[in-house]
């Protein structure tokens, strides 16, 4: 199988961090968002809606959007819990990760780490900030109750959650707040096959 992605991207990292964990060989494509790599008309052919990370199979299927695909690489395994319940909060906290998290802390990042906070984006940067730390503070008040997201063990959500969190001092946002996220973290560093965000 191959996965097309970029290295600094917290929505492709995940994959690389569950491949890892579950020692799935994979062919890595390298892409670069800012050069066009997403917009050419081969990439858009894989993805109409010309986003990655996209997994595309030896048969020729291609599944896209990073939580879709990661759950699809876990699936079976113990990173996926089998009650129904626990499997639905595993949802609840991705669909968090898409909508309260993803799109206030990655952009900050975005903004901060790859832009140099423009003068015309302060606005949104200080915008994204505080989205970011209601995010932090929803994932702190769980961590307070149980060592990872569902509960005893290590899951998808919380693979889901950690690329970008972890990376959030990138955009400007203090940690030292936040002390179960911290602990958190380095719980997740510390697991077997663990693999860091790469650089190019």
């Amino acid at each position: 199988m191959k996965i097309y992605g970029d290295s600094q991207s917290g929505n492709c990292y995940k994959l690389q961090l569950v491949a890892s964990f579950l020692n799935i060989s994979y062919e890595w494509i390298e892409l670069d968002i800012k050069n066009g790599d997403t917009k050419t008309e081969s990439f858009l052919k894989l993805n109409p809606n010309g986003k990655i990370p996209i997994l595309l199979l030896d048969d020729g299927k291609v599944l896209s959007e990073s939580n879709a695909i990661l759950n699809f690489l876990a699936e079976g395994s113990e990173l996926v819990p089998k009650d129904s319940f626990e499997k639905a909060k595993v949802l609840q906290w991705q669909f968090f990760e898409q909508y309260s998290h993803e799109p206030y802390i990655a952009v900050a990042r975005f903004i901060q780490h790859y832009l140099g906070i423009p003068e015309e984006r302060k606005v949104e940067y200080e915008s994204k900030r505080s989205g970011g730390y209601k995010a932090l503070r929803v994932m702190e008040i769980q961590l307070e109750k149980t060592p990872f997201l569902i509960g005893e063990r290590l899951t998808v959500a919380d693979i889901s959650l950690f690329a970008y969190t972890h990376v959030a001092h990138e955009g400007g946002f203090d940690l030292s707040e936040y002390p179960k996220i911290r602990e958190w973290i380095q719980r997740i560093q510390n697991q077997k096959n663990f693999i860091p965000m790469k650089s190019r």
